[in-house]
């Protein structure tokens, strides 16, 4: 797929969470259910926090405002994981 092309059926319909994993329903009927802990601030976040989302990106994009999180369905898709976050240095 030309990612300057995004398909409209892979917008974003839905999100729910199970006990590990996170579901994104598009809107051609497809389902993206991937491990919870691929995005650890998903992960650490309360069931509260989870359910606050937003679509964005013109629909191909959701964000999690409470823990600042956004991931597109391009990366869902792709199978992206979260990108490391780089280690704390301790002082």
């Amino acid at each position: 797929m030309n990612a300057s092309h995004p398909n409209p059926g892979e917008r974003v319909r839905d999100v729910h969470f199970t006990e590990d994993a996170l579901a994104v329903d598009l809107s051609d009927g497809r389902t993206i259910i991937v491990p919870l802990a691929w995005y650890p601030r998903l992960l650490d976040a309360t069931t509260e926090q989870r359910s606050h989302w937003e679509i964005s990106g013109a629909g191909y994009g959701i964000h999690w405002p409470d823990i600042d999180e956004d991931l597109s369905t391009e990366g869902l898709l792709r199978g992206a994981p979260a990108a490391a976050e780089p280690a704390r240095v301790r002082r």
